[in-house]
């Protein structure tokens, strides 16, 4: 909890600060940056950092949580700081880093709010940023407890699969021989990789195998522009990486979870549901139905999905099949284009239609718990469509592939 001087001082200049953070983060990004340079090289993302997405991100997580803690006193936004949480763990980020972070942080402030940064505006906002530090760090610490610590693992590819013609998914299992962790259903993993330049660069992708597997399956869309750093992993991995290869992976993370077990159990078996995707974001719903399937998941499971053609749905077969084995499920694909496999007959009764995802005449039934992962628009339209339809907003749940540009919204 905010003290009472702090949040009287902070709400007096949550304006200047709010109105000024994507300065302050770009300044505090560029100096943590020429001071470290081995955090871009080989823990920060380059692609969110060329694209400026990185510092909207954080630039909106703390507007988010300084007005939170004004607004909400009593409260505090755990959904929010999970979700960091898990990001951090699956990088390995450790406590002793937000101390560098503060330095670096504060020093941009003042760089740029200037002679307003009295003391007293400074140690309201150090209150707040400690609040949100340590929040993170207690979180961190529980996680990397449950995995026995934070660092990668050397995994081999036993398997390679073309899903797609810009889509592979590579199957794996432990290098050393050592049992595979559990994991939960819409988790992801991170995945480091040296490039040619020798960064160590890493990124995160969402597992698309049901849990109980000791093969690690994730599935990976190639960014065309592979000269620029957003591109520079998913072409490496394309390119370079074929069974026999090993990787380094993180334990799983992310709280995009069905249930609280990642097995079912737990989780009531006639509670609606509502699984939404576009994209290469069908990688976390397919686990999700694999996980349903599992369990014997008995009520209503919709089944959403928008790509541009059938012949770029990754895991279609998969997607179509754990959805056959619900008796409660119906599946709803929105395509832009018929092209390439539109001829083939389903795994089962599936609605194909010409266009974008719209819900505008399906049914959701009431009590309808949803969860949404794909492009930020895709998901912001149907979060819009499923709150006009009576879903209540905290039964919206959503994962974003990169850096989450959602967070001031949350809450």
């Amino acid at each position: 909890m905010l003290s009472e001087q702090s949040t009287a001082t902070v709400r007096a200049t949550l304006p200047v600060v709010g109105g000024a953070i994507g300065e302050i983060t770009e300044r505090f990004y560029a100096g943590m940056f020429a001071a470290r340079p081995e955090l871009l090289r080989d823990l920060f993302n380059r692609g969110n950092q060329a694209a400026g997405t990185q510092r909207q991100a954080l630039a909106g997580s703390i507007a988010a949580f300084a007005t939170y803690l004004v607004d909400r006193p009593d409260e505090r936004p755990d959904a929010m700081l999970a979700r960091i949480a898990h990001k951090h763990a699956s990088l390995g980020v450790t406590a002793e880093q937000y101390a560098l972070v503060h330095e670096h942080l504060f020093a941009a402030i003042a760089e740029v709010i200037g002679e307003a940064v009295t003391p007293e505006v400074a140690a309201a906002w150090d209150e707040v940023y400690w609040l949100m530090a340590n929040a993170l760090i207690a979180i961190e610490r529980r996680l990397y407890d449950e995995h026995g610590g934070a660092g990668f693992r050397e995994w081999e590819v036993v398997e390679r699969v073309a899903e797609t013609a810009d889509v592979a998914t590579f199957r794996l299992r432990p290098a050393d021989g050592r049992p595979a962790p559990d994991f939960r259903a819409g988790q992801y993993v991170s995945v480091q990789v040296e490039l040619a330049d020798g960064a160590r660069q890493i990124r995160q992708y969402s597992l698309s195998a049901a849990p109980g597997s000791p093969i690690r399956q994730f599935s990976v869309k190639r960014v065309h522009d592979g000269a620029s750093p957003d591109g520079e992993v998913s072409n490496h991995l394309h390119a370079r990486v074929h069974v026999g290869d090993r990787l380094h992976l993180s334990a799983p993370y992310g709280d995009l979870v069905l249930g609280e077990t990642g097995t079912g159990a737990g989780f009531e078996t006639d509670a609606p549901l509502l699984l939404a995707s576009a994209g290469i974001g069908v990688t976390p719903m397919v686990a999700m139905l694999g996980q349903l399937a599992d369990a014997g998941h008995q009520g209503p499971v919709l089944v959403v999905h928008g790509d541009g053609s059938p012949a770029e749905h990754a895991l279609r077969a998969d997607h179509e099949g754990y959805a056959g084995k619900l008796p409660g499920a119906s599946v709803h694909f929105w395509y832009e284009r018929h092209t390439g496999r539109a001829a083939e007959a389903p795994a089962f009764d599936t609605t194909h239609r010409t266009g974008l995802v719209d819900l505008t005449d399906i049914a959701v039934p009431k009590g309808t718990r949803a969860y949404l992962c794909g492009p930020l628009p895709f998901m912001r339209a149907v979060r819009a469509q499923l709150i006009g339809k009576g879903v209540a907003p905290a039964d919206i749940h959503y994962e974003v592939f990169g850096p989450d540009l959602w967070l001031a919204q949350e809450g």
